[in-house]
């Protein structure tokens, strides 16, 4: 059974900030002055690949609302799609080779004949087509294992993959994911030789010589090399040797079809922290800057190289001075794997909706000034509704227009740091177009010295909120008055131990409160589960999703008719090579629903990024796709490189 229908908003760390644009440098010039842009600024544009040297080149974009592939050539600057998987929301790393298209794709679930325990599996594995969209797909990875980062050699007679077999997804491998090396010839897929036992990010110089990245035992992100002695698999390859120098991370090779030099990204100490391209000579081990004194202050990602060597491409942010979007929306459609439900992104976090759903709560972002802001739910108007305060998560009293619930004070702190629980009033008649700030009145609901209290969601009837408080050492569930909080005696604990309970969300019939919580592995910050309790404290009970001791569910919520839950979870593994992105500070969390009994189970989101915050409105909401307008924010770049790589 499908889950009902109607609209969730939700939040994507980091990738509104993206802007991300495909570029190249002319090696011929010396040194390299400019960069010339080769997409054309809509959306966000990445991992590109040349076809030629003419300077045709097939990209990866997300501007159908989900990653799918596009050729663009120099005699014509429009975009042309390129055949991807109908049912996939999830593409990358295309390189065309002999008239078929290779890819990494996350289409196909583990099958459960293989893997009675599908989760924390990736869906990741390689598949080719012919460019012309001509027969059917082919998936080229076996159908028990995981592949990412496909490359194919100078003729397209081998392929080269990090691989992680196997296995079910270690949760604390999402840094390196210790990978293994693994190439076959693209006519004989399950003969599959393992190069080496650990390394990422393969690249080919001719059809002899593979280029991957891992972390040297010395803690640095170093390129290694591996021959294949004539090009013949049925020898033994030789043993791995690092080609990079210590002292400065580099990742993400692109080999020289000179089998001289390669395209590297570079992390140096003493350089901000600023992610370049560099090209390195084998022969006499020296580095050549190429993107520092061209944009020192941009993060530049995924060196690709043209076939005769002399051109160099990466993606970067567009920056503000390029042509293209230079503002993203409040909302922004993402493609949903159900027909009827439809999934935005939201500018922002923690979206909670206004009783008759025109209008949006949110916390833009989590600094001293991020406050509370409103958006109507079409995405055309933003309004701040309080500055100057940290505020987090949002929950509109579903009985009264003019009041919104927040959690004031930091995020991701301990019980005994003071955060408070606010009642936010305001007339919502002053919701104009003519208006950015709305004024409003601030009423402390929870008591001084009190901790931590955060997560306030409000009951159906508008009469009671159940939060977090970390009063008692620990962080348990409480319920209090919704005008007076814990004053006058309208404070009741709900949830009592030496774990955590939190983000609590009421049922739309006020029957139950769920809630996520490690009362099942107490000692255990990092597991959480999914659990219901009636608002009297009887009936606690776990929803069965997962539940192995390593899942992660949180910011759970209700369908419109109660039925279903909304959460996210790290049950799907890695997408993609972490190294190769922005940070992301949890890249496993994707969106998923299951029915209260944990069947039906279905996951929604399938990227590489973290998804999380999300709510579920029971209505089709139709979002206003202008760009430009006064209120939205412009593209900054403003996202860190994962702040893992030290």
């Amino acid at each position: 059974m499908l889950p009902p229908g109607g609209t969730i908003v939700f939040n994507t760390v980091g990738r509104v900030q993206y802007g991300f644009d495909v570029f190249t440098v002319n090696l011929q010039n010396h040194p390299p002055s400019a960069d010339h842009r080769v997409t054309d600024g809509v959306s966000i544009n990445f991992n590109a690949q040349f076809l030629d040297d003419e300077h045709s080149l097939v990209f990866v974009s997300e501007r159908t609302g989900s990653p799918r592939f596009y050729l663009t050539r120099p005699e014509d600057k429009s975009p042309q799609p390129l055949p991807h998987v109908p049912n996939s929301h999830f593409h990358d790393r295309p390189t065309i080779k002999n008239g078929n298209i290779y890819f990494a794709s996350a289409n196909d679930q583990p099958d459960p004949d293989q893997n009675p325990n599908p989760f924390f599996k990736s869906w990741s594995a390689v598949y080719s087509v012919a460019v012309d969209g001509s027969g059917t797909i082919k998936r080229l990875t076996p159908r028990d294992a995981v592949d990412y980062s496909p490359a194919v050699s100078l003729t397209g007679k081998f392929i080269a993959v990090a691989s992680y077999g196997s296995r079910r997804w270690r949760t604390m491998d999402f840094r390196e994911l210790e990978t293994e090396i693994v190439v076959f010839e693209e006519s004989d897929p399950e003969n599959r030789v393992v190069v080496s036992e650990r390394g990422g990010w393969p690249s080919w110089s001719r059809d002899s010589t593979i280029f991957f990245h891992r972390i040297a035992e010395d803690g640095w992100w170093s390129i290694f090399r591996v021959d294949l002695p004539d090009s013949n698999l049925a020898q033994h390859p030789t043993s791995p040797v690092r080609v990079t120098p210590p002292g400065l991370h580099c990742f993400t090779p692109a080999a020289m079809h000179d089998g001289k030099r390669i395209a590297v990204a570079t992390r140096r100490r003493g350089n901000n922290g600023i992610r370049h391209i560099e090209i390195f000579d084998l022969e006499s081990q020296t580095f050549q800057r190429v993107t520092e004194s061209i944009n020192a202050s941009f993060h530049h990602y995924n060196p690709f190289v043209s076939p005769d060597s002399h051109h160099l491409g990466y993606h970067r942010f567009r920056g503000e001075s390029t042509q293209g979007e230079s503002t993203y929306p409040h909302l922004d459609p993402v493609h949903s794997p159900v027909p009827n439900l439809k999934l935005l992104r939201l500018n922002g976090s923690f979206p909670s909706f206004s009783p008759d759903g025109d209008f949006i709560a949110f916390n833009h972002e989590f600094d001293s000034n991020g406050g509370v802001k409103i958006i109507r739910s079409n995405g055309s108007k933003r309004w701040t509704l309080l500055k100057g305060r940290t505020c987090f998560y949002n929950s509109w009293n579903p009985t009264e227009k003019n009041v919104i619930y927040t959690s004031i004070g930091p995020i991701f702190e301990s019980a005994s740091k003071t955060v408070q629980i606010a009642r936010i009033e305001f007339d919502s008649e002053h919701l104009t177009d003519d208006r950015d700030e709305i004024p409003s009145t601030v009423k402390i609901l929870t008591g001084d010295n009190t901790g931590n209290n955060a997560f306030a969601a409000c009951s159906p009837d508008g009469k009671f909120i159940v939060f977090r408080s970390g009063r008692s050492g620990h962080k348990n569930l409480y319920i209090a008055d919704a005008v007076e909080g814990e004053f006058n005696g309208g404070l009741r604990r709900l949830t009592e131990g030496e774990w955590i309970d939190t983000m609590p969300f009421w049922s739309p019939k006020g029957d139950l409160i769920a809630f996520s919580s490690n009362r099942h592995e107490p000692g255990n910050s990092e597991v959480f589960g999914i659990y219901v309790v009636r608002p009297d404290g009887s009936g606690l009970r776990r929803i069965e999703v997962g539940n192995d001791g390593r899942e992660r569910l949180n910011h759970v919520c209700f369908s419109g008719d109660g039925e279903w839950l909304l959460f996210t979870a790290n049950l799907g593994g890695v997408t993609a090579e972490p190294v190769g992105l922005p940070n992301q500070f949890q890249p496993y969390g994707d969106l998923y629903v299951a029915r209260l009994d944990g069947s039906g189970l279905r996951r929604l989101t399938c990227n590489s990024y973290e998804n999380g915050t999300p709510v579920w409105y029971n209505g089709e909401l139709m979002v206003c796709t202008s760009n430009g307008d006064g209120d939205q924010d412009k593209l900054k770049g403003a996202f860190q490189e994962p702040l893992w790589i030290t």
